[in-house]
């Protein structure tokens, strides 16, 4: 049941994600889902702690839907969540994160180029 929570909501994620960007310029589309994402799973977040019939609504809403609209929600929710104990751990989390990622890109783009 859970896979099924995740693909539905995944599905819907990416579709919306897929509306924003036909709407608004990428540059502007990137940034706006990202911030509506983290914005979404904030509220998530808060309104799932301490509610024992949460998991249906995390894999629908919180991995699926919000997963499938913008990634970076489950990386600002992970930073948070470090923040919280290891406030070092998280900003260099964080930075690791950026610097990897888009030495990542850039690795792809060389691997790739014709």
């Amino acid at each position: 049941m859970g896979a099924l929570l995740v693909f539905l909501g995944g599905g819907l994620g990416a579709l919306l994600r897929y509306g924003v960007s036909k709407l608004l310029p990428a540059a502007v589309a990137t940034f706006a889902v990202n911030i509506v994402g983290c914005f979404l799973m904030g509220v998530l977040a808060a309104w799932l702690m301490g509610r024992e019939e949460g998991e249906s609504w995390r894999l629908l809403v919180g991995v699926g839907l919000l997963g499938g609209f913008t990634t970076f929600s489950a990386f600002a929710l992970d930073f948070a969540t470090l923040w919280r104990d290891q406030p070092i751990i998280a900003l260099s989390y964080a930075a690791a994160s950026v610097l990897a990622s888009v030495a990542a890109l850039f690795a792809g783009m060389w691997v790739g180029r014709p």
